[in-house]
């Protein structure tokens, strides 16, 4: 009996002991995650300095959040400081093996370093993860990283997957212009980049009075500029310019277009 009563009492310490750590471990994810979500809302304002200091304290409290780890990741990344994002983005997916948009930003920080394939390995295991909201995003992603090691046919092929899936999607539209103008497919790429411009005129025209058009807009003006002039269509490579200098007057991409308009 007494035998029997030592077990129970063993048992019983090791409950409480067992209820106890499990009550410690979750405060402490949750004082972590409050403490991220503050180090998220200073990335939503672009201030990665405040947002990677927070983020920061959340790890020294509980360091086994993939979120927090994909977080640090990103803060990282807007620091330039790509290997101590590619140690986070790993840390996430040590956590949570398929947390597809961590796997795309470790393709992204690789890509960020040149180092093609391992991206094109990550892009191509996330953008096959069918419960991925927005596969559009890899492929483009992949299709970038073959136009940069110059394999353009993969590239075309990554950007159309990516099209395919969101047909307004501006990124690939500017990728695959690019990739047809290497390919010397100059209608092709007019024909793809004006739907690429078309697409960010559609944006503009939803901005209020106050909020400028992404610079990302002048690209695309420059690369269907270029498509015209290569095509020997300079009236309306000349018409790109000015959509520039419209767009951005007195910026340097607007100083760019002049000069370029210049030389036709």
């Amino acid at each position: 009996m007494i035998k029997k009563n030592f077990f129970i009492i063993i048992f019983a310490i090791f409950v409480l002991f067992f209820i106890s750590c499990t009550s410690y471990i979750t405060k402490q994810k949750k004082q972590g995650e409050a403490i991220r979500n503050l180090g998220e809302a200073y990335m939503s304002e672009g201030n990665y300095t405040f947002a990677l200091r927070e983020l920061l304290k959340a790890e020294k409290i509980y360091h086994k959040d993939p979120f927090l780890h994909n977080d640090l990741g990103e803060t990282y990344m807007a620091k330039n400081k790509k290997d101590l994002a590619i140690t986070h983005f790993r840390k996430a997916i040590k956590l949570k093996s398929d947390y597809a948009p961590a796997i795309n930003n470790l393709g992204v920080a690789y890509m960020a370093k040149g180092d093609w394939d391992t991206a094109i390995d990550c892009f191509k295991k996330v953008s096959k993860n069918l419960l991925y909201v927005t596969p559009h995003n890899p492929l483009s992603n992949m299709g970038l990283a073959y136009y940069n090691k110059k394999e353009y046919k993969l590239a075309e092929q990554s950007y159309l997957e990516a099209l395919n899936l969101q047909p307004e999607f501006i990124k690939a539209l500017l990728g695959l212009g690019r990739t047809y103008i290497k390919l010397n497919r100059l209608p092709d790429a007019v024909r793809t980049l004006e739907a690429g411009a078309a697409a960010y005129e559609k944006a503009i025209a939803k901005l209020e009075k106050d909020e400028k058009p992404s610079p990302q807009l002048s690209v695309v003006y420059f690369e269907l500029a270029e498509a015209y002039r290569r095509s020997h269509s300079y009236t309306n490579a000349v018409e790109a310019y000015n959509r520039i200098m419209e767009l951005f007057p007195n910026s340097k991409q607007a100083r760019k277009a002049r000069q370029k308009a210049e030389e036709i």
